[in-house]
């Protein structure tokens, strides 16, 4: 008998899930959000230390619609939605990966409701969306500043343009 992989159960593919699958995960919650379209120690280091605000880490990815929304390139993103939900979700540091097709995340950090919310230390925490709403029942907001020089744009530009780092 073939088992599933043990990150299939962190996964929420169906955004209608997530009330069910939250009323489990222990509080605090954290929640962060973003495309995280090729995995590197930036993210690594970024997911950890957000996960150690709260007991529970969630994280929001965005669609490949939505990443393509964002104007990233037209090859981006480079892995498909699964793919990205997937290795996500292989982190221990992660609780539950759920994906987005909006804008923004707001509906969803609206839905989960996290003590915390997080991004990356290239976001002030005025422009973070969700902030207002956080704030609203004293929950707190958080921009991790960077510990790593990394992202896939600079990956790919890497890979594309060799010798050129």
């Amino acid at each position: 008998m073939d088992t599933p992989p043990r990150y299939t159960r962190k996964l929420v593919p169906d955004p209608a899930e997530l009330t069910g699958r939250l009323a489990a995960l222990e509080r605090p919650v954290v929640f962060t959000n973003g495309c995280f379209d090729i995995l590197h120690v930036g993210h690594v280091d970024y997911l950890e230390r957000a996960a150690a605000l709260g007991a529970s880490l969630v994280v929001g990815v965005n669609s490949d619609a939505s990443v393509r929304r964002q104007g990233k390139g037209d090859d981006r993103p480079i892995n498909p939605l699964a793919d990205r939900m997937a290795v996500l979700a292989a982190l221990q540091s992660v609780s539950l990966v759920v994906p987005f097709d909006d804008d923004t995340p707001l509906a969803l950090i609206q839905a989960v409701r996290p003590e915390h919310l997080a991004k990356g230390g290239d976001w002030p925490v005025h422009a973070i969306v969700g902030a207002d709403f956080v704030h609203g029942y004293s929950g707190q907001v958080h921009s991790i500043p960077f510990r790593h020089a990394r992202s896939t744009s600079d990956l790919l530009r890497r890979i594309r343009l060799p010798g050129a780092d």
